[in-house]
């Protein structure tokens, strides 16, 4: 087989494979970054589908254009009005098949082999298989309490790579958030650069501790950035329904890679998606879901305080669906994942999300298991991690357990 140069350093998703191992019922799984299926509007959506198919039955089994179906566009250019007084034109929104069509198109329209691409430390790994699909070289910049790290971010900046990538609210993996002043300092740098700003904001909506804060698109002029959202995480990731709202330059080309790609994301699903809208309450949808995650996050921090020894550190986010963990440095999150699939408990070591080979991390996702089971799977980890940190000659003491990771 003759396969492209491209597919050569291009690795399968970690976590998709991972996802396979904890298929077995028995397994705990804190992998998947997995909305709650208990969340799921089911009966809504068997609604709107019968609705779609009585009222306009031709047009959503049809063909249609490649922008996306314009009500749903415009349900997303009057959210962005209404919550935010930002004014993102119809015109300028793309509807894609998930927000990782998104990444990927983007990377299409913007990279050649070699082109540098910066990346939150550690980043997303979708992002970082999509980026690298298309031979890119990537910066980082660490990410700190606080968001990301603005004197790396400067300094990265100066090497003018095509794309800066961020997840500024709940990121994945890391559950870290940018405050208001972070934001508005990135969008000072960005407008001072010819870097193209891809601001992905997925887990926006999911927050349930402290105050919302504006997407870094509410400081600037959206003409030269992307800025990047999902149903996903709100309604249903079955759907694979995202959009790319950008300026007329960008979305001139991210069209045409479009209609290369798929000529449309299905417009039987938008349709359905937008009679959902139409005919709930998402904001009280939304706020259940903040609710549960909310409680399950309490859940597993509070876990994690008592059952892990004091060496290991760990996020405690306000929102979003992953809490992010950290190892004394001499010792392989590898090691402690092979020791929890033995005792029947998953989740994600760090090493994927860095583009260095970084081991001494893991990510924790808390949106999709019951209280009890995070309470017994938690338990478990934690005896794992006695067990290895207690082989580990090396070990310095971190900061008390409970203490908030530096990220």
């Amino acid at each position: 087989m003759r396969f492209s140069a491209r597919m050569a350093g291009v690795r399968r998703s970690y976590i998709r494979e991972i996802l396979k191992v904890t298929q077995n019922p028995e397994i705990i799984s804190f992998a998947g970054g997995l909305p709650s299926p208990d969340h799921f509007p089911a009966k809504a959506f068997a609604r709107a589908a019968t609705e779609v198919l009585e009222d306009s039955g031709p047009q959503a089994l049809q063909y249609s254009i490649t922008e996306g179906y314009p009500q749903l566009r415009e349900f997303i250019s009057e959210r962005y009005k209404s919550k935010w007084s930002m004014d993102v034109p119809v015109d300028n929104i793309l509807i894609t098949t998930g927000s990782q069509q998104g990444l990927d198109l983007m990377a299409k329209v913007m990279l050649d082999v070699g082109d540098d691409v910066l990346i939150e430390r550690p980043g997303y790994l979708g992002a970082i298989q999509a980026f690298s699909l298309y031979g890119a070289n990537f910066l980082t910049a660490s990410l700190g309490p606080h968001g990301i790290d603005l004197v790396e971010l400067a300094e990265q900046l100066r090497a003018r790579p095509k794309i800066f990538y961020a997840v500024p609210s709940f990121q994945n993996p890391s559950g870290a958030t940018y405050d208001a002043h972070t934001r508005r300092e990135v969008a000072r740098l960005m407008e001072n650069s010819d870097t193209i700003l891809v601001e992905d904001n997925p887990y926006g909506e999911l927050r349930f501790k402290g105050e919302d804060v504006p997407p870094i698109r509410a400081f600037l002029d959206g003409e030269r950035m992307a800025l990047m959202g999902s149903f996903s995480k709100i309604a249903s990731p079955g759907m694979r329904i995202g959009w790319i709202a950008t300026g007329n330059e960008l979305m001139h080309k991210l069209v045409t890679a479009k209609q290369a790609s798929d000529l449309h994301t299905s417009i039987f699903a938008q349709r359905v998606l937008h009679r959902f809208l139409e005919t709930n309450d998402l904001d009280a949808h939304i706020a259940t879901i903040r609710t549960a995650y909310g409680e399950r996050r309490d859940v597993m921090v509070s876990v994690m305080r008592r059952e892990f020894p004091e060496e290991v550190r760990f996020t405690e986010p306000e929102g979003g669906m992953f809490l992010w963990g950290e190892l004394p440095k001499d010792v392989d999150s590898e090691e402690v994942f092979n020791k929890a699939i033995a005792n029947k408990v998953a989740f994600v070591p760090g090493r994927p999300f860095y583009v260095d080979g970084t081991d001494n991390a893991f990510r924790l996702n808390f949106s999709n298991s019951t209280p009890e089971r995070i309470e017994e799977g938690i338990t478990r980890m934690g005896r794992c991690l006695k067990e290895v940190l207690a082989k580990s000659s090396k070990g310095k003491a971190a900061p008390a357990n409970g203490a908030a990771l530096d990220i």
